[in-house]
């Protein structure tokens, strides 16, 4: 599930390989190995990515399919928008 993830996750920021192994400080071939399932990260780096991208590392593992998005240093107007905004969407998917 890492590796689908993973790669998903890139794909999603529009990068490649190696700008997404830049982000990490690590290498085209380690994020390739990564999206094969030929290695897994450490602890200390699942959690590097977590924090960077901001999403949990059970989302990242499949043990969850909760997306969190950071909203610190919003108000609470503009986090209430945001949140509009994630219901709207949510109800345009079910009526499609």
């Amino acid at each position: 599930m890492f590796c689908e993830r993973i790669k998903e996750l890139r794909k999603s920021l529009g990068i490649n390989q190696v700008e997404f192994g830049k982000k990490l400080s690590v290498t085209k071939q380690c994020i390739s190995n990564w999206e094969n399932g030929n290695i897994q990260p450490s602890i200390d780096m699942l959690i590097k990515i977590s924090t960077t991208f901001s999403v949990s590392t059970d989302y990242l593992l499949g043990l969850s399919e909760v997306k969190t998005l950071d909203v610190s240093g919003l108000s609470t107007e503009q986090i209430l928008h945001i949140q509009n905004i994630v219901n709207d969407i949510k109800i345009l998917n079910k009526a499609k």
